[in-house]
Protein backbone atom coordinates (compact mmCIF):
# COMPACT_ATOMS: atom_id res chain seq x y z
CA UNK A 1 0.00 0.00 0.00
CA UNK A 2 0.71 3.44 -0.37
CA UNK A 3 -0.28 6.52 1.20
CA UNK A 4 -0.89 9.67 -1.39
CA UNK A 5 -0.96 13.22 -0.42
CA UNK A 6 -4.43 14.39 -2.00
CA UNK A 7 -5.95 17.02 -4.04
CA UNK A 8 -9.78 17.14 -2.05
CA UNK A 9 -10.87 14.58 0.74
CA UNK A 10 -10.12 11.21 -0.37
CA UNK A 11 -9.00 11.88 -4.02
CA UNK A 12 -5.13 11.01 -4.61
CA UNK A 13 -3.32 13.68 -5.78
CA UNK A 14 -2.21 12.28 -9.07
CA UNK A 15 -2.38 14.62 -12.33
CA UNK A 16 -0.97 15.09 -16.02
CA UNK A 17 1.00 18.33 -15.92
CA UNK A 18 4.90 20.01 -16.88
CA UNK A 19 7.56 19.35 -14.46
CA UNK A 20 7.91 23.16 -13.02
CA UNK A 21 11.55 22.88 -11.81
CA UNK A 22 15.40 21.62 -12.61
CA UNK A 23 16.67 19.41 -14.84
CA UNK A 24 13.32 18.45 -16.70
CA UNK A 25 11.37 21.67 -16.29
CA UNK A 26 8.81 22.46 -18.94
CA UNK A 27 8.30 18.50 -20.13
CA UNK A 28 5.25 16.94 -20.13
CA UNK A 29 4.41 14.11 -17.27
CA UNK A 30 2.45 12.41 -14.56
CA UNK A 31 2.96 13.27 -11.09
CA UNK A 32 2.56 11.30 -7.85
CA UNK A 33 2.19 13.23 -4.85
CA UNK A 34 3.20 10.71 -1.98
CA UNK A 35 2.70 11.92 1.89
CA UNK A 36 4.82 11.64 4.89
CA UNK A 37 8.24 13.20 5.48
CA UNK A 38 10.75 13.30 7.54
CA UNK A 39 12.05 17.01 7.80
CA UNK A 40 9.78 20.13 8.40
CA UNK A 41 10.74 22.82 6.16
CA UNK A 42 10.10 26.26 7.26
CA UNK A 43 8.96 27.24 3.54
CA UNK A 44 7.67 23.88 2.34
CA UNK A 45 4.81 24.75 -0.04
CA UNK A 46 3.38 21.36 0.62
CA UNK A 47 3.11 21.10 4.26
CA UNK A 48 -0.25 19.37 3.90
CA UNK A 49 1.77 16.13 2.97
CA UNK A 50 3.23 16.17 6.76
CA UNK A 51 2.23 18.97 9.08
CA UNK A 52 -0.85 17.51 10.47
CA UNK A 53 -2.70 18.50 13.19
CA UNK A 54 -0.59 18.15 16.61
CA UNK A 55 2.31 18.93 14.63
CA UNK A 56 3.93 22.10 16.04
CA UNK A 57 7.32 22.21 14.20
CA UNK A 58 7.87 26.06 13.09
CA UNK A 59 6.13 26.19 9.63
CA UNK A 60 5.73 30.53 7.58
CA UNK A 61 2.02 29.97 7.55
CA UNK A 62 1.83 28.48 11.23
CA UNK A 63 -1.64 26.12 9.73
CA UNK A 64 -1.99 22.49 10.51
CA UNK A 65 -3.80 19.80 8.34
CA UNK A 66 -6.33 17.06 9.08
CA UNK A 67 -4.76 14.14 8.36
CA UNK A 68 -7.71 12.38 7.36
CA UNK A 69 -8.99 14.59 5.04
CA UNK A 70 -5.15 15.05 3.49
CA UNK A 71 -3.92 11.66 3.12
CA UNK A 72 -5.23 8.63 1.12
CA UNK A 73 -3.74 5.31 1.31
CA UNK A 74 -4.43 2.94 -1.71
CA UNK A 75 -2.71 -0.39 -3.63
CA UNK A 76 0.18 -0.20 -5.59
CA UNK A 77 -1.84 -1.66 -8.76
CA UNK A 78 -4.15 1.03 -7.87
CA UNK A 79 -1.79 3.94 -8.28
CA UNK A 80 -0.02 1.82 -11.04
CA UNK A 81 -3.33 2.21 -12.91
CA UNK A 82 -4.23 5.57 -12.44
CA UNK A 83 -1.09 6.44 -13.99
CA UNK A 84 -1.03 4.22 -16.93
CA UNK A 85 -4.44 5.59 -17.64
CA UNK A 86 -2.96 9.30 -17.81
CA UNK A 87 -0.62 8.04 -21.03
CA UNK A 88 2.50 10.09 -20.05
CA UNK A 89 5.96 9.06 -21.21
CA UNK A 90 7.26 10.54 -18.02
CA UNK A 91 6.47 9.90 -14.62
CA UNK A 92 7.47 12.50 -11.26
CA UNK A 93 7.06 10.99 -7.91
CA UNK A 94 7.66 13.79 -5.25
CA UNK A 95 6.23 14.36 -1.47
CA UNK A 96 6.97 14.65 1.01
CA UNK A 97 9.56 12.16 1.27
CA UNK A 98 8.95 9.43 -1.32
CA UNK A 99 11.51 7.16 -0.46
CA UNK A 100 10.20 6.72 3.25
CA UNK A 101 7.66 4.47 1.34
CA UNK A 102 10.40 2.75 -0.76
CA UNK A 103 9.65 -0.86 -0.71
CA UNK A 104 5.75 0.00 -1.73
CA UNK A 105 6.89 2.29 -4.36
CA UNK A 106 8.85 -0.31 -6.26
CA UNK A 107 6.22 -2.38 -6.74
CA UNK A 108 3.80 0.04 -7.63
CA UNK A 109 6.94 1.00 -10.47
CA UNK A 110 7.34 -2.55 -11.80
CA UNK A 111 3.63 -2.66 -12.91
CA UNK A 112 4.53 0.35 -15.13
CA UNK A 113 5.94 -0.22 -18.90
CA UNK A 114 7.76 2.67 -21.21
CA UNK A 115 7.69 5.19 -18.61
CA UNK A 116 10.37 6.95 -16.99
CA UNK A 117 10.82 7.57 -13.94
CA UNK A 118 11.76 10.30 -11.82
CA UNK A 119 11.84 10.52 -8.14
CA UNK A 120 12.21 13.70 -5.82
CA UNK A 121 13.75 13.33 -2.56
CA UNK A 122 15.42 15.28 -0.18
CA UNK A 123 18.90 13.44 -0.04
CA UNK A 124 18.18 11.74 3.56
CA UNK A 125 16.68 8.47 2.79
CA UNK A 126 18.92 6.00 0.87
CA UNK A 127 16.66 3.97 -2.23
CA UNK A 128 15.71 0.69 -1.60
CA UNK A 129 17.87 -1.74 -4.45
CA UNK A 130 14.97 -2.81 -5.61
CA UNK A 131 14.78 0.60 -7.00
CA UNK A 132 17.56 0.57 -8.91
CA UNK A 133 16.43 -0.93 -12.46
CA UNK A 134 13.01 1.07 -12.28
CA UNK A 135 14.82 4.50 -11.79
CA UNK A 136 15.82 7.23 -14.37
CA UNK A 137 16.84 10.50 -12.24
CA UNK A 138 16.93 11.13 -8.73
CA UNK A 139 16.38 14.95 -8.36
CA UNK A 140 17.65 15.63 -5.03
CA UNK A 141 16.80 19.11 -2.57
CA UNK A 142 19.28 18.80 0.22
CA UNK A 143 18.01 21.42 3.09
CA UNK A 144 19.68 24.17 3.60
CA UNK A 145 19.76 25.97 7.31
CA UNK A 146 17.31 28.44 6.22
CA UNK A 147 14.98 25.56 6.10
CA UNK A 148 14.97 25.31 9.88
CA UNK A 149 16.32 21.82 9.51
CA UNK A 150 19.07 20.51 11.99
CA UNK A 151 21.70 20.09 9.87
CA UNK A 152 22.41 16.44 11.37
CA UNK A 153 18.81 15.79 9.88
CA UNK A 154 18.98 17.55 6.48
CA UNK A 155 22.65 17.24 5.25
CA UNK A 156 23.83 13.59 6.31
CA UNK A 157 27.60 13.64 5.47
CA UNK A 158 27.46 9.81 4.03
CA UNK A 159 24.23 10.59 2.46
CA UNK A 160 25.54 13.51 0.50
CA UNK A 161 28.42 11.32 -0.47
CA UNK A 162 26.17 8.66 -1.93
CA UNK A 163 24.34 11.11 -3.87
CA UNK A 164 27.54 12.82 -5.57
CA UNK A 165 28.43 9.12 -6.63
CA UNK A 166 24.95 8.47 -8.06
CA UNK A 167 25.53 9.58 -11.36
CA UNK A 168 21.17 9.56 -11.96
CA UNK A 169 20.90 12.14 -9.33
CA UNK A 170 21.30 15.87 -9.69
CA UNK A 171 21.51 18.35 -7.04
CA UNK A 172 18.46 21.07 -6.66
CA UNK A 173 19.58 23.78 -4.24
CA UNK A 174 16.73 26.40 -2.52
CA UNK A 175 18.08 29.69 -2.37
CA UNK A 176 16.66 32.79 -0.93
CA UNK A 177 19.87 35.09 0.08
CA UNK A 178 23.57 34.94 -0.61
CA UNK A 179 24.09 33.33 2.47
CA UNK A 180 22.20 30.03 1.20
CA UNK A 181 24.95 30.20 -1.83
CA UNK A 182 27.69 29.56 0.49
CA UNK A 183 26.54 26.49 2.04
CA UNK A 184 25.94 25.21 -1.57
CA UNK A 185 29.50 26.51 -2.27
CA UNK A 186 30.39 24.56 0.67
CA UNK A 187 28.93 21.35 -0.13
CA UNK A 188 30.14 21.70 -3.68
CA UNK A 189 33.65 21.62 -2.48
CA UNK A 190 33.40 18.93 0.40
CA UNK A 191 31.57 16.58 -1.77
CA UNK A 192 33.08 17.28 -5.10
CA UNK A 193 29.92 17.89 -6.73
CA UNK A 194 30.42 18.76 -10.31
CA UNK A 195 28.46 22.07 -10.81
CA UNK A 196 26.89 20.99 -14.06
CA UNK A 197 24.72 19.01 -11.92
CA UNK A 198 24.01 21.36 -9.45
CA UNK A 199 20.46 23.72 -9.82
CA UNK A 200 19.63 27.12 -7.67
CA UNK A 201 16.18 27.79 -7.34
CA UNK A 202 14.74 30.95 -5.60
CA UNK A 203 12.16 29.99 -2.64
CA UNK A 204 8.98 31.53 -3.33
CA UNK A 205 5.28 30.59 -3.90
CA UNK A 206 4.84 33.73 -6.11
CA UNK A 207 5.71 34.95 -9.62
CA UNK A 208 7.12 38.56 -7.94
CA UNK A 209 9.27 37.01 -5.63
CA UNK A 210 10.57 33.64 -7.52
CA UNK A 211 11.51 36.51 -10.91
CA UNK A 212 12.86 39.01 -8.19
CA UNK A 213 15.58 36.13 -6.60
CA UNK A 214 16.29 34.45 -9.91
CA UNK A 215 18.14 37.89 -11.13
CA UNK A 216 20.83 37.50 -8.73
CA UNK A 217 20.45 33.71 -8.27
CA UNK A 218 21.23 33.84 -12.20
CA UNK A 219 24.39 35.96 -11.95
CA UNK A 220 25.80 33.30 -9.35
CA UNK A 221 24.68 30.67 -11.44
CA UNK A 222 26.53 32.03 -14.70
CA UNK A 223 29.85 32.60 -12.50
CA UNK A 224 30.21 29.44 -10.50
CA UNK A 225 28.65 27.07 -13.84
CA UNK A 226 25.77 26.03 -12.23
CA UNK A 227 22.06 25.54 -13.92
CA UNK A 228 19.18 28.01 -13.18
CA UNK A 229 16.18 26.41 -12.10
CA UNK A 230 12.33 28.26 -12.24
CA UNK A 231 9.30 27.41 -11.02
CA UNK A 232 7.35 27.16 -13.99
CA UNK A 233 3.97 25.84 -12.13
CA UNK A 234 3.86 28.58 -10.38
CA UNK A 235 4.27 30.75 -13.19
CA UNK A 236 1.35 29.11 -14.61
CA UNK A 237 -0.99 27.86 -12.07
CA UNK A 238 -0.09 29.22 -9.08
CA UNK A 239 0.75 27.74 -5.50
CA UNK A 240 -1.92 25.00 -5.97
CA UNK A 241 -2.39 21.28 -5.30
CA UNK A 242 -2.90 18.89 -8.69
CA UNK A 243 -0.59 21.37 -10.94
Amino acid sequence: MLTLATTTPGEPEIFASLQGEGASAGRPCTFVRLSRCNLACRWCDTAYTWRFTGDNRPHVDAATFDRATNQVTLDEADVAARITALGQERLVVTGGEPLLQGPALARMLQMLQGIRVEIETNGTVMPVPALEPLVAQYNVSPKLSHSGNPADLALIPAMLEHWSNEPKANFKYVVATPEDVAEVLALRDSHAIPPERIWLMPEGRDSETIRARMVWIGNICAQHGFNLSDRLHIHLWGDTRGT
